[in-house]
C-alpha cells in the first residue's frame, strides 16, 4: 500500500533546453546504468519484446527513424535497424511484426478530463443531436426508461453546431418549455459540450429554488427572457445552483468511470493522460486504483483548485509533489485554475465585446488575486500551475500574474514551466510573452475543425485572424505547444487533433487550404506536440516522449504514416496497438 503521508518525493532539477549540460546528465546516467546491467548479464541476454519491420519515428534528434526496438521489462534497451532484431530475439521473446505500419512514442493526451470522460459514457449522449428538437426527443426517450423523480443527466449539446436555430431563442440559447413538457416528473440537467453552461427543466429549477426572483451575482448568469422568467440556461458558476443538488458519485460509480476512461484512452493510442482538474474524490479513486495495481494508463494530475484557502490544496502543499508513483503510473505535481469560461457560452473574458452580443465581455470565474495567490503558493511548494484561459483578457491577466510571480521568486521560477490551458484567443501583444516567460501553451488541435466555423460569429473575422489558435505565431516566438483534445468536450481521438493542427480544416475538408492556413503546424511539430513536447509540459521528457534507450517502453502504432499520407487521408488512420511499459494493452481486431 502506498502512503503519501511520509513520502520523500523528488523534485525535478533539470534546467531548460538551453542548458545542454544539465539536460544530458539524467539521460546519461540512465544509459550508463542500463549498459552496466546488460554487460553484467552476459551477451546471451535477450529482450522481452521486440517490435520490428515498421516505420518507427523516434523523436530522438540523433536517431530520428528506426526499424526495430527491443524492450526489457518496462524500458527500451535497444533502437536500431530491422536487420539487428534477430540478435535480441530468444525463446521467450514476444515479437511483433509491424508489417510496415508506423510506430511513434506513446501519445500523451495533453489536456483532458479523465474521469469525466468515463462518466460521459454513462450519461445521455447529446453530441449527435442536430437541433433542439432532437435533444428534446432524446430526453423524452430517456424519460420512458426512467422512474418518476429520478434525475436525467445528459452531456454534449452545443447550439452553435445545430443545423437550425431554436425557437424561441434568448441570448442565442433555447428555452426550457419544450424540454419541460416531456419531462414533467423527472428533473433534467444537460451539460453543454464546453462544460461552461447547462440547460435544466422546470422540475430541476423547482428543486433548486430557481424562479424569476433568483438573482445570481457571482461569476455566472441565470439567463432570463424579456419577462424576467428563467429560461433554464445556466452559465458558468450559476450551474452550481442545480449541480449542487445532483446525486453524488460514489466509489462504485467512480470506479466504473475509471475503467471506461482507461479503455477509451487505450483504444485511441493514449499511453499517458494529463488530467486537467482532478478533485478530491477523483484523486482518491485514482490513488486507490494505483495502490491496487489496476491503472493501465499513466496519469499525470493537475489538482483542481477553487480558492487559495482550499483544504484540498493545502493538504497537497504539505505533502509536496508525488512523482512517478508505482513505476511511473501516477504523478501529481500541478495545480489547475479555471480563470474564465468558453467562447461557445460567451463566458470567455474578452478585451472587446462579443461581436454577436454587444456590451457583453464575458468574465473571470475566479478573482485574479486568487490566481496570484495560488500561483505564488504553488511555486513555493514545488508545484506547476496550469490555468484555463480562453479569452484574450484572461490570457493577458494570467500572463501578467505569472510574470509577477516569476519576478518575485526568480530562483524557483528558473524552470517553473507554468502552463496556460487552451490559450485559445490572444491579443497580438501577448503572443510573444509565452516564449519570453517560458509559459507552455496547452492547445487542442481539434478546436479548429469543431470551433473555428462558428467562433467567427462570436469574435469577428479580424480578431479570429489576429489571435485565435495561432499556433505558428506562438511557435515562432519560442513557445512550446502541448496538444490534446479536452475530452469529453470533444472526443479523445488524437487523429482529429493531428488533422486539425496540420490542415486547419473541418472534418469535411473545408475550406480548401484551411482556416488561416499561415497558422498550420508541420507534421513533425504536431507529432512532437503529442509526444516529446507534451512530456516536457509534464517535466517527463527524461522518461517518455521519445523512443530512446533507457526510456519507458510506451508506444502507439498507427495503420498509416501520419508524416507522409495526404491530408485527405489522415482521418482514415486508426490505432493498431497501444503499448504501455512494454505490455500490449490494446490491439485492433482484424
Amino acid at each position: 500500500m502506498i502512503s503519501l503521508e511520509n513520502m520523500s518525493v523528488p523534485v525535478s532539477k533539470k534546467m531548460k533546453d538551453k542548458d545542454k549540460f544539465m539536460k544530458v546528465i539524467p539521460h546519461l546516467f540512465c544509459i550508463l546504468a542500463l549498459t552496466f546491467v546488460l554487460s553484467s548479464c552476459g551477451s546471451e541476454q535477450k529482450a522481452d519484446l521486440v517490435l520490428r519491420n515498421g516505420t518507427i519515428y523516434t523523436l530522438d534528434e540523433n536517431n530520428p527513424q528506426a526499424g526495430m526496438v527491443a524492450v526489457r521489462g518496462d524500458r527500451i534497451v535497444f533502437v536500431g535497424s530491422d536487420e539487428e532484431a534477430v540478435s535480441w530475439v530468444g525463446e521467450q521473446t514476444e515479437v511483433i511484426d509491424l508489417q510496415g505500419k508506423t510506430m511513434t512514442p506513446g501519445f500523451i493526451e495533453g489536456h483532458g478530463h479523465f474521469i469525466e470522460m468515463g462518466q460521459a459514457k454513462t450519461k445521455l449522449d447529446l453530441s449527435g443531436a442536430r437541433n433542439y428538437t432532437e435533444v428534446v426527443t432524446l430526453v423524452a426517450e430517456a424519460v420512458d426508461k426512467t422512474d418518476p423523480g429520478e434525475w436525467i443527466i445528459g452531456y454534449g449539446w452545443h447550439q452553435s453546431n445545430w443545423n437550425k436555430k431554436p425557437v424561441p431563442e434568448v441570448q442565442g440559447f433555447q428555452t426550457h418549455e419544450a424540454l419541460s413538457a416531456v419531462s414533467s416528473q423527472n428533473p433534467v440537467f444537460l451539460l453543454h459540450t464546453t462544460g461552461h453552461a447547462a440547460m435544466v427543466n422546470l422540475k430541476a429549477m423547482e428543486l433548486a429554488g430557481i424562479s424569476r426572483d433568483t438573482i445570481y451575482e457571482a461569476d455566472g448568469e441565470v439567463i432570463k427572457d424579456e419577462h424576467g422568467n428563467p429560461t433554464g440556461i445556466l452559465v458558468e458558476n450559476a450551474m452550481v445552483l442545480v449541480s449542487s443538488i445532483l446525486p453524488e458519485a460514489n466509489e462504485e460509480s467512480l470506479g466504473r468511470a475509471v475503467d471506461a476512461a482507461m479503455d477509451e484512452s487505450l483504444r485511441n493510442g493514449i499511453t499517458t493522460f494529463q488530467y486537467a482538474g482532478a478533485n478530491r474524490e477523483n484523486t482518491g479513486i485514482l490513488l486507490k486504483y494505483l495502490n491496487e495495481g489496476k491503472l493501465k494508463v499513466r496519469l499525470w494530475l493537475m489538482l483542481e483548485s477553487l480558492t487559495s484557502e482550499d483544504a484540498f490544496l493545502q493538504e497537497w502543499y504539505e505533502r509536496g509533489p508525488a512523482i512517478g508513483l508505482n513505476d511511473n503510473f501516477l504523478t501529481v505535481r500541478s495545480i489547475k485554475i479555471y480563470a474564465d469560461g468558453a467562447i461557445g457560452s460567451r463566458g470567455a473574458w474578452l478585451i472587446e465585446e462579443y461581436a454577436d452580443r454587444p456590451g457583453h465581455f464575458g468574465h473571470e470565474t475566479v478573482p485574479m488575486e486568487e490566481v496570484y495567490q495560488i500561483s505564488t503558493d504553488a511555486l513555493k511548494y514545488g508545484f506547476q500551475v496550469a490555468t484555463h484561459a480562453i479569452g484574450d483578457r484572461t490570457n493577458r491577466e494570467v500572463l501578467n500574474i505569472y510574470e509577477r510571480v516569476f519576478q518575485e521568486n526568480p530562483e524557483k521560477a528558473r524552470d517553473a514551466r507554468f502552463r496556460i490551458e487552451h490559450a485559445q484567443h490572444l491579443d497580438e501583444k501577448d503572443i510573444p510573452r509565452f516564449g519570453e516567460l517560458g509559459v507552455i501553451a496547452s492547445m487542442q488541435g481539434n478546436f479548429t475543425p469543431y470551433v473555428r466555423p462558428w467562433a467567427v460569429d462570436r469574435l469577428g473575422l479580424d480578431r479570429i485572424r489576429e489571435g485565435t489558435y495561432v499556433a505558428r505565431k506562438l511557435l515562432s516566438t519560442g513557445a512550446v505547444i502541448v496538444n490534446g483534445s479536452d475530452v469529453p468536450v470533444v472526443g479523445i481521438n488524437p487523429i482529429i487533433s493531428f488533422y486539425g493542427s496540420v490542415t486547419r480544416q473541418t472534418l469535411d475538408g473545408d475550406p480548401p487550404g484551411g482556416f488561416e492556413p499561415e497558422q498550420k503546424m508541420t507534421r513533425l511539430e504536431t507529432l512532437r506536440s503529442y509526444t516529446l513536447d507534451a512530456a516536457f509540459g509534464g517535466f517527463e521528457e527524461d522518461i517518455k516522449g521519445s523512443i530512446e534507450v533507457g526510456k519507458l517502453a510506451d508506444f502507439t502504432v498507427f495503420s498509416q504514416d501520419l508524416l507522409q499520407v495526404p491530408d485527405s487521408e489522415i482521418l482514415n488512420t486508426v490505432v493498431e496497438y497501444t503499448i504501455v511499459g512494454g505490455k500490449v494493452l490494446f490491439q485492433r481486431e482484424k
